[in-house]
Formats: C-alpha cells, structure tokens, sequence
C-alpha cells in the first residue's frame, strides 16, 4: 500500500513510499517502473533490529537534488544519497513523525510528532534535536518536558526575506480541549493564530511567490480542503482574513430534498440575483482577490442562460447558474427565516412527524417571467415570494387552512327527501376552511387547528430579493396531523396558488390573502351531483393506502420520518375504527356544514399572523357546477401500443356524457386519492363551451383529471376588492395509474405557455405613485371564425400518455408508456422550436414522444432506479437536457440532443492554464562557490533502465487510463468495441505466437549449431585411433 508520493519540481520521476518502508520510483510520464528502489534494511542501520515502520515523508534536498530524506514512521529520519546508494545520515526520535519539511537552505528540517511536538534538526548534528517546541501545550517547571498534545498531522516550514518564517500545522491542540472543532495553527515569531474549521482538515497547502526551494519561499496564502469546502487564509494580513470563494463549494453544506432545472429563461434573470446575492455576502473577506488562478471554462456556442435551483433539509434555497457547463452560486434564500426559531422540547408538542428536518423543501415552483417564487415544506406549509430590489420591514401574512378526509362526515338523505331546487349555499360539504389557534382542545385530549411551525408575529427586516408574500399552513385536524403537500402550482396572472395532499386540494388567493377553495378529494366529484345523490351509510373502517404514496419522495433522506407517519396512520386507523357515535349521526344534516358537531359556515375563513384578517374580508365561495358524468374508464384493448389516432369507439368512451346521476363506486373507494398534478391554464372548462377560462387542471394518484373553473372579476382595479369564484365544472377525464404533468398545444401545434404578470418592482416608490395596472400576458390560441377544436391537451399519468380535443374533450392520441414498470418524472419540453413530452420511468428508460401525435422518438436505457434520491431529484428542462442528484454532494447533467452532443467537446473546461517557468533567483559567484545554490544531476540516467534496469512485473500493475490508447479501445462501444476487442485479443495472440516461433526459431538455431559442433568434433576424432587419446 502506498503511503507518500513525491514529484520533486520539473522531474517526471516520482518517489514512492509504502507500508513496508521501501521507497520506488515511477516515471509519470510512461508510468513504468524504475528498477531502482531504497529497501528499508538498508537505509537503517545493520544493528537496528526493528522494522522503522512506513514511509511517512519523501524530499529532496534544496541544497543537492542527489539527496532524499525519508521519514519513517517509528521517528527514524535517513539522508539518502541516490548516486552512491547509500545512507548519508541517520536521525533517531522517541516520538513518532508525521510529517517533514525543509528549511530552504537545505541545513534544517522540521518534524511534527505524535505527542503535539515540533522538532527542529541541523544535519550538523543529527544526534539530537536542535530545537524542541510544544505549541499548544502548557508550560512546566524548569527541567520537566512540555504536556503533550494532540498529534500535529502536518506542519509547513515557510521562510521569508524580511520577516520570522512562518510555521503552519494542522492539529496539536491541548487534550483538555476535546470538544474544539478541526484547527489550523499559524505561528508567526512569537505570535501564534489558532484557526477553527468547520470540517475535518482533509489537506492543506501554502502558496509561495517561488516555486523552487532553495529560495525564500515568501508565503502569502494558505489553502485548506476541508471534507465539504475549500477556503484560502490570506497571510499578508495580521488578522490571517480568508479569501472570499467564486467556486460553488456548498452545494450539500445541507441535504439538497428537492430540485427544479430552467433552461433558455429570461437572460437578466442572472445578472439580477448574482447583484442581489453580492450584497448578501458575509464581512470580513480579504479584501484581494481568489489567488489561485488556471483553468478556465468555455460556453462554447451555447448562447441561451440556465438555472438550476435546489432546496435544502434544512429550509435554504439555493439559485445556480448553470448556462453551459458551468456552475456558479447566485443567491440564496433561507425560508426558515419567516418561522419562528423552536425552542427545546417545542418541537415535541407541535411537529411530531417531522423532529430532525422541519424546514426541509419538498417542492418548488418558480415563474421566471413574473418572479413568483413558491415552495412546500415538509411540514405541510406553502410559502409565497415576491422579487424586489428594496428593503422593506413588514409583518408576515399567514393563512391556516383546514384540509380533512373523512367520509363519515357526510350523510347523504334520501331521495324524496332532497328538495327539487335546493340552496346552495346550505349544501356545502362539511369541511372547514379556516382554523384558529385558539380553537386548540384541552390539554390531553386531541390537537385541532394547531400548524406545524408558528410564523414570526413581529415585523420582519426582508432585504433586497425575495420577500414573502404570504405563509399558507395546514392544521391540525382531531387529533390527525397534517399531511405532506404533494402537488403545486401558481399562476402569477390569476393571483391564486393551488396545493393539494392525501386529504384533498386547497385553492387560495394570495392578492386578497383569502382561502377560495378548501375541500377533500371526495368532495370534489360531490360538487356536480347535488341533485341526485343516492342514498348510502357512512363507512365504518377507513384504510389509509395512499400512505406509501404521500411518502415515497422522502423515504431516502427521512426514513425515520418515514416510520413515524406511518405509525400514525397506523394510530389513526385504530382510533377510526369505532363507529360513528348515535349522537353524532343525529346531529348531522344535509343542509348545514359539522365539524365535530358544531355547525360551521363556509365563509368563516381567516388568517392569523401579524395581520390577521376578519371573517368579513374573505369571499363567498361558490364550489358547485353542473351534475356529475358517469365514470367509465377506456377499455384496454382500445389503447394502442403505437400512437395512432384514436377510433370512433373509443372516442365515444373517452367523451363523457354530461349527466346529473351519480357514480357511487367511485366515491365509495376505501383508498385515499390523493392530488398529483395542477395546472393553470386559460382553456375550455365545459364540453362544447365556445370561449376559454381560467382553469385550474387537477389531477389524481387514480388517474382522475377535475377541470375547475376560475371566475375572476373583469376590471383590473376590482381584482383587489371582487372575489374570485372557484367553480367546479364536472367535467372528467380518467387515465391509467397516478397525473404525473400537463400541458396545452394550440391547434397548429404549438406549445402554449401558461398566462402569466410581467414582473414589476412592489416595493418601488416611483412605480407607486402612478396608478397601478397589472400587465399581464394571457398566451390565448388565436381566434377563428371556424367550428371546431382550438385547443390540445396533454395529459401524463405513470403508465400513459393522452391528446385531448378541447373543448369536445374528444381522445385523439393515447399511448400506453410502460405496463411493467412506471413513469417517476414526466414533462413537456421543447426542442429545436417543437414540442415532445419526455419521461423518465423507474426501469431507468428516458423515452422521447413527439406531440401531439405521440410518437415514440427516443427510448434509451439510461439509468436503472437504485435510489430514491434520483426518483425524488429527476427533473427535465427545455432544449433537451435533464438533471438528477446522483450523489449526497454530486448534481448529474444529461442531455438527449443531438445538436449538444455534437458540441460538447467545445463546451469542456480546461483543467489548468499553461504559463511559462518563472526564473530561478539569480545568485552571486561566492554563494554557488560555498554552496550556496542546489546543484542537480541526471534522473534519467541514474533512474533509466540501461542503468537501473527492469523493476519486477509481481511488485506493480500497469492499468491503462481512459486518456490513452489502450483507455479508448477499451471504452469502445457496440459492435466496433467488440471489434476492437477481438482485434487486440487476436493481436494478443499474434504477439504470444510471435514470441513462440522467435523462441522455436532459437531452439533451432541452438540445435543445428549443436548439431555442428557435434559433426565437427566426430570430423576431428574420426580418424584417430585409440591409442592416439
């Protein structure tokens, strides 16, 4: 095993120490093996009976480049001499050695030891030490040696012209101060500088104005790799300040849960955060800039920008510019900020799901056009950002929303019963929209109304960026925690954010701060079937089997997580096993809203927060549309394996009649359905309606798709003060397995973007003062006089893909995906100016499809699903690229365009700069006379193999890389690699055949020569008698 690497300055021959203290030598350049070697029995001496242990330290003199020290780890220090092979010196210490470093006139070195000690050695004397130091430890009487320390890892011995030489190690400190972080020490004369790292200390290394040694090395900066960073201390300055780093070297300082890709976005999107996220950045940075310089990164032809922006485990988010191949940090946001900080044992009693991470980021949605930023946490809160370049100190606004699953809740009268034109405004389903903090039960009994995290009540300083708009947060309900969010959207144009979970979809609009919608999922298909309802009993068992989908995108970071929601579920399932209580069944009626036996009304909304709002400042809420259709899947057989326009038969199945009779089956499923997917979109809500709407796509993990209906008010100036009417608008569409992703196509085929406000500075004082009107652009299709379909939907799910008619809601393309595996992330992407809808599934295929036609493009088997972390991080972006966390600390790019690929050698980094030699000090003529300057000599000829000869094939193995020849034929792919294979195998064996016959050959010629010698000496005794002898 190796243990220490020389490569001595301008020489391709490295020195190499092992475990078993013997010492070889390498040419780098060809990666052959010297034959000349320093074995351990002899550098030591013939008496020591003791194995010196490995190699620990390699050098060459400053002084003769002829003579190497080597550090053995039993303290055993030899001066070798390479020319005459032989020991020069021998130097013998108590203490085992880490490390060594030469003093640049070649007369001293330095030793730092296991017991915290430095020593200092003049090749002069080498019995003892010439000087004998304990930096950290404390002093004793007079006579009595130093407290020993912790061992000193490393120390560098750096000299300066005009000033004490600077002496750096990493370690060394006192035992009684175990609790102290990773430390580099800098001992400057007399003063010594203790600096505390953040990570262990992996290696560190001083950069000096010279590279030659035998010169005043004149430091001027220190470079620490750290286990998850790299800093640079500056030693110019008293202070040691440290270099402010323009590498992302934080990229997992935190856990990334979750990220978002953003390819060909608006280009002063990067220049706004960098110059926001510059002033961000801490004080107390040297005031030079990055000393190491080398290496450089191309764009290569690529003109478009890209972000790529993760979320953290502990609440951060984090904004990368990733255009080209490149990665730069430009701003980071830290969302826990809008909470208050939990105190110890708090945590316990509000947030029991979620103890170690309450912070961490689930999803995130990001308009770059408007600049709304909106994520999800982890512990079932949204938070709404709005962009500004001004500071402004404001309080938080949060809303707490109510989202319950029960279906004993509702009770469904009989028939004769229902009135034939019964008001709507008394059969809302039993849900509540709002909760207060002060509705908590009594201690001991069930938590109700209670959020996870509590948001600051004092008003708060937001510096320039990302400002929160508004806190959503999901409550307690009876006991029951709130379950994770698992599917949301924004759009900037409406005003309104959607998030739905297990339990059911929350609509809210963050310009007037009110909640528009607050219903389970089962209430959904409720709202279009109010006139015929069919009677039915409340169910008695609830199965909570939708628990493994909630928790899928967190069962790699949290598995403790993942154990304790399942534990409550198990709980919760036991406490709902008992039937309903008589007194709770007669309670209920059909035309007023319960709650735990308490009639609630469905404009009760609130916020709480800083700004807390009335009951009086929410809108009234209008959830009911016209009946339910009937609910009939597609038939399988009907669902082509290629893509091919759908016949009339099974049109007729995927168009659904509009009916007021209800389907019981579906509501009458035991599993929760959860929500999957939302989107935004201005399309035709109805079945034959004759003008687009705002509409709010939803889909379901059952492969259900709701189209709600938005009505907003028409006048820019009443959008403030009229409220919004969320509507639903009973039309349905079914899909195989869980809604993965939409989208919307015109009818010529081109992608439409969904409606979105231009960005406009709130907090700009000018802008204020004139009147305010929001610009928004709406991306509607074209209008045409014609009669007929005007719009495409594309409809995802994780096992098809469909094309939808709009609005005759007609099936025209389906393509069954896979049927043995599933589609884990899904997207429509455009490529080239067309769009295709891309998918990654779990067998690891990424399968391309063209639109609307769904045609199979691109089906690669790219990667196999080993870890959820990929499932939860896949993501796809425009222009053909993708991107996954491959590791804890390693983001993966991939691209599947043909136009990248072919420039992607162009768009490489170059790993360093080549600069000329800078020259060697110039010296006097006296100095080189009395040894003064290095003198050098001939590696190769000393270390070549005409004189050192062949080192042994058992001692190394040759392993060719991929850069080589040998790397590229053996990289090869396909059947030219097989090829390529076959022919060095058959040139192999070519070769083995050669040395055979040049073997055979020489046994011939051996043989006839024996022969020769043979015929000739018969020839000479033939005639010859015996006598003759």
């Amino acid at each position: 095993r190796i243990t220490y690497c020389h490569l001595p300055f301008q020489s391709k021959w490295l020195y190499v120490g092992t475990e078993r203290g013997n010492t070889h030598i390498v040419n780098i350049e060809s990666f052959i093996l010297s034959g000349y070697v320093i074995m351990w029995n002899k550098a030591i001496e013939l008496s020591t009976k003791t194995h010196p242990g490995p190699v620990v330290h390699l050098s060459d003199s400053p002084r003769d480049e002829g003579k190497l020290l080597i550090g053995y780890e039993n303290g055993t220090v030899v001066f070798w001499d390479l020319k005459s092979k032989r020991a020069e010196l021998r130097v013998y210490y108590d203490e085992a050695i880490h490390s060594i470093d030469w003093h640049h006139e070649g007369k001293q070195f330095m030793c730092s030891h296991s017991d915290g000690s430095l020593t200092l050695w003049n090749l002069k004397s080498p019995s003892r030490p010439f000087q004998t130091t304990v930096p950290h430890g404390k002093s004793q009487r007079e006579g009595r040696k130093p407290e020993s320390c912790k061992p000193i890892l490393k120390v560098e011995y750096k000299t300066c012209r005009n000033s004490e030489p600077f002496i750096i190690f990493s370690g060394g400190l006192s035992y009684d101060k175990a609790c102290r972080r990773p430390s580099l020490t800098i001992m400057h004369g007399k003063a010594i500088t203790v600096l505390e790292m953040d990570h262990p200390i992996v290696e560190f290394l001083t950069l000096c104005e010279t590279p030659y040694p035998n010169e005043f090395q004149e430091p001027y900066a220190v470079a620490v790799l750290l286990e998850k960073d790299l800093i640079v201390v500056d030693l110019t300055q008293s202070n040691f300040p440290i270099f402010e780093n323009p590498y992302p070297m934080d990229i997992h300082e935190s856990p990334v849960t979750c990220t978002a890709y953003f390819a060909d976005c608006p280009p002063d999107l990067i220049l706004v955060l960098y110059s926001i996220g510059v002033k961000h950045k801490k004080q107390g940075y040297s005031n030079k800039e990055w000393p190491i310089s080398g290496g450089a990164w191309n764009l290569g032809t690529q003109t478009y920008p890209e972000i790529i922006i993760t979320g953290h485990a502990d609440g951060s988010i984090k904004f990368w510019d990733a255009s080209a191949i490149t990665l730069q940090m430009l701003y980071k946001l830290k969302t826990s900020k809008v909470f208050e900080k939990q105190k110890v044992g708090e945590g316990k009693q509000t947030c029991e799901i979620v103890e170690e991470d309450p912070y961490a980021i689930q999803m995130i949605y990001w308009c770059p056009e408007s600049r709304i930023f909106c994520v999800s946490g982890v512990s079932a809160y949204v938070i709404i950002y709005k962009f500004s370049r001004h500071e402004i100190t404001t309080e938080i606004v949060s809303l707490e929303v109510r989202l319950q699953y029960d279906i004993e809740d509702i009770i469904t009268p009989e028939p004769e019963t229902s009135p034939p034109f019964p008001d709507l405004s008394s059969q809302l389903p039993s849900r509540s929209l709002s909760g207060s903090t002060n509705t908590v039960a009594s201690e001991g009994v069930t938590k109700d109304s209670i959020p996870c995290l509590n948001v600051k009540t004092r008003p708060v300083r937001m510096p320039p960026g990302y400002q929160a708009e508004l806190v959503i947060q999901l409550v307690w309900v009876d006991g029951e925690p709130p379950q994770q969010i698992t599917s949301l959207a924004v759009s900037s144009a409406y005003g309104i954010v959607a998030f739905g979970n297990c339990n059911g979809l929350a609509v809210v609009d963050f310009i007037q701060k009110t909640v528009l919608l607050s219903m389970g999922t089962i209430d959904l298909y409720r709202s279009s079937d109010i006139y015929q309802r069919q009677p039915r009993s409340p169910r008695k068992n609830k199965q909570f089997i939708a628990d493994n989908f909630c928790m899928r995108g967190l069962s790699n970071f949290y598995p403790d997580l993942t154990k304790r929601i399942r534990t409550s579920y198990q709980s919760l399932t036991e406490l709902n096993d008992s039937p309903v209580p008589q007194e709770l069944e007669r309670c209920k009626s059909p035309t007023s809203d319960h709650v735990n036996g308490h009639c609630t009304s469905p404009t009760s909304q609130s916020c709480s927060s800083g700004k807390r709002l009335s009951s009086a400042d929410v809108s009234k809420i209008n959830r009911w549309g016209p009946g339910r259709p009937p609910f009939r899947k597609a038939q399988s057989a009907a669902c082509m394996e290629i893509s091919l326009p759908v016949t009339t038969e099974e049109s007729r199945e995927n168009s659904y009649n509009r009916s007021r009779s209800s389907s019981i089956s579906s509501i009458d499923k035991d599993s929760k359905e959860a929500i999957t997917a939302l989107y935004f979109m201005e399309s035709f809500a109805r079945k034959n309606d004759s003008t687009i709407s705002p509409c709010l796509f939803v889909g379901t993990s059952l492969g259900m798709v709701l189209i709600i209906s938005l009505n907003l008010p028409s006048a820019d100036e009443q959008r403030f003060t009229e409220p919004v009417m969320v509507l639903p608008s009973g039309t349905f569409l079914s899909l195989k397995g869980a809604v993965l992703t939409f989208s919307c196509m015109d009818r010529t085929g081109g992608l439409m973007q969904p409606p979105y406000e231009v960005w406009r500075d709130p907090n700009n004082i000018d802008e204020n003062e004139k009147s305010w009107r929001r610009k928004l652009v709406m991306n509607c299709p074209s209008p045409s006089q014609e009669i007929g379909d005007h719009q495409y939907t594309i409809i995802c799910s994780e096992k098809q893909a469909k094309v939808f008619s709009l609005p005759s809601q007609t099936c025209l393309y389906v393509h069954n995906i896979t049927e043995t595996s599933f589609i884990l992330q899904a997207d429509v992407v455009v490529m080239c100016n067309s769009a295709c809808l891309a998918c990654f599934c779990a067998n690891g295929h990424i399968m391309i499809m063209s639109l609307p036609s769904l045609r199979p493009m691109l089906d690669v088997n790219y990667l196999p699903l080993t870890d959820m972390r990929i499932a939860r991080t896949f993501c796809f972006t425009n222009e053909g690229q993708a991107l996954y966390l491959v590791s804890p600390t390693e983001i993966q790019r991939l691209t599947y365009s043909q136009e990248m690929c072919d420039n992607l050698q162009d768009m490489l980094g170059d790993l360093f700069t080549p600069i000329e030699t800078p020259e060697a000090q110039n010296r006097g003529f006296l100095k080189g006379l009395f040894g003064g300057s290095g003198q050098t000599f001939d590696r190769e000829e000393l270390f070549g193999e005409a004189t050192a000869g062949k080192a042994s094939r058992s001692l190394a193995q040759h392993i060719p890389g991929p850069g080589g020849i040998e790397g590229m034929k053996g990289a090869a792919g396909g059947v030219m690699g097989e090829l390529t294979r076959a022919r060095i195998a058959l040139d192999e064996r070519g070769q083995r055949l050669g040395e055979l016959e040049e073997k055979t050959a020489g046994m011939m010629t051996s043989a006839e020569a024996f022969s020769k010698h043979a015929h000739e000496l018969m020839l000479k005794y033939k005639d010859k008698k015996w006598y003759q002898f």
